[in-house]
């Protein structure tokens, strides 16, 4: 049986998106503009597509966050492959999900399995294993996004979500301007807006829930209009002169990917309405996740060594495999990767210098101009930008005078029931 997500859908918002961006911050200028190793990339910050957000956050005596923002170059209307940036939103909505199902014995633990219905979908059985690690399940695909941004993990929680209800529950929580339509996977549109039969399992091996293939009858409008990029773009193994077409792809503004973070880590300081539907125990569980490193983890799946400890981490490490973490310093953070787009999304902690802020950045290394060739600066530019950006913004908040300083023990403290 195939069900109709759009039965009696809400229509995708009508969005008009200012063609002007903010004004840039002074502060933050002035920042960026004083370390001389940030100037290839900023005094050329149209070119690589430079998007920056700063947050400074005060406590006040009861030890509530007030936040500030700082922005350079911010501007909705530029659009960026957000890549892996959706992980975060659909894992939140993922949990959110298990608990309006309100079925005994239903978890985070719960095996999952997955059938097919159309094309361009992948089942994944049900096999019952001693290793919990490896079970699939809700929590586990979390687990695999947020710790290594496992592409898989993600299309089925998509599946688990489905297209269209994805999408209205974020324009509910006042996100209007996202689309999440798209597997990591080679589906044409039309493949997307339909999704598979899912079950889950209690511990013992009973189906406690079933979900039968859906649909998105009705397609969802795209806010920009057209989005051509690049030069060219290689595709079916050989070179197409003409710009890369990504109008139906993912989009995810930068402002909004800093927003759902703010929401996750500090849920009280998001007005109720827009809070995700989530107990004390799931917000633990994706803080733990979004911080912790594959190994710190213990998460065996990840247990090799090409999960090295800054493999998540882009702002202040740079992805180096060679960086040894710096005591104290906690980053809760997402990322994306995709296209010549570099994005990190991150809330910086440290419980010895006792300082905190956010920091989300978006830049586009593609000097070729050919989209999907494999030929980006990841390394020699965007990488090494990102880094210096982080490390810049985390010396000036170790200066900064803090009135009151932020008490982070029970965010350091809080552990998740796995």
């Amino acid at each position: 049986m195939l069900t109709s997500q759009a039965a009696a859908p809400r229509r995708a918002p009508r969005l008009r998106i200012a063609a002007s961006r903010p004004v840039d911050s002074p502060l933050l200028d002035s920042l960026l503009r004083a370390n001389p190793r940030l100037a290839p990339v900023i005094n050329k910050a149209a070119k690589y597509e430079l998007q920056i957000i700063y947050t400074q956050i005060n406590r006040d005596t009861q030890n509530r966050p007030q936040f500030t923002q700082h922005s350079f170059h911010l501007d909705a209307r530029q659009y960026f492959n957000p890549a892996s940036l959706v992980k975060l939103p659909v894992a939140a909505l993922a949990l959110e999900k298990l608990n309006s199902l309100h079925q005994a014995g239903l978890t985070r633990r719960s095996p999952m399995a997955t059938g097919t219905a159309f094309r361009c979908q992948t089942p994944v059985s049900y096999v019952a294993s001693a290793d919990s690690d490896r079970l699939n399940t809700v929590g586990n695909y979390c687990k695999r996004m947020l710790l290594a941004s496992d592409n898989n993990a993600y299309n089925r929680l998509y599946e688990f979500l489905g297209q269209r209800p994805l999408n209205e529950r974020l324009w509910q929580l006042g996100y209007p301007q996202i689309r999440i339509v798209r597997r990591f996977a080679p589906c044409d549109t039309t493949a997307n807006r339909y999704t598979n039969p899912i079950a889950l399992y209690t511990e013992q091996g009973a189906v406690a829930y079933r979900q039968p293939a859906a649909v998105n009858s009705t397609a969802l409008g795209f806010p920009l209009g057209r989005i051509l990029k690049g030069r060219g773009y290689r595709g079916g193994g050989q070179l197409v002169a003409r710009p890369y077409d990504f109008t139906t792809a993912n989009y995810l503004p930068l402002q909004s990917a800093t927003d759902i973070l703010q929401a996750v880590i500090f849920p009280q300081a998001v007005a109720p309405a827009q809070r995700f539907n989530l107990m004390a125990t799931d917000y633990a569980y994706l803080r733990y996740y979004l911080h912790s490193s594959p190994h710190a983890a213990a998460f065996r799946p990840f247990a090799s060594d090409k999960y090295f400890d800054a493999y998540k981490k882009y702002l202040y490490y740079g992805r180096n495999p060679n960086s040894t973490l710096q005591q104290g310093l906690h980053l809760y953070n997402v990322v994306g990767m995709s296209h010549g787009y570099l994005a990190d999304v991150a809330y910086f902690a440290d419980s010895l210098k006792q300082i905190e802020f956010m920091l989300s950045a978006v830049v586009y290394v593609n000097n070729d101009g050919i989209i999907n060739d494999g030929a980006y600066e990841y390394t020699s530019i965007g990488l090494p930008f990102l880094a210096e950006l982080g490390q810049t913004l985390y010396q000036y908040e170790a200066k900064r005078q803090y009135l009151i300083r932020p008490k982070l023990d029970e965010l350091f403290s809080a552990t998740p029931s796995h």
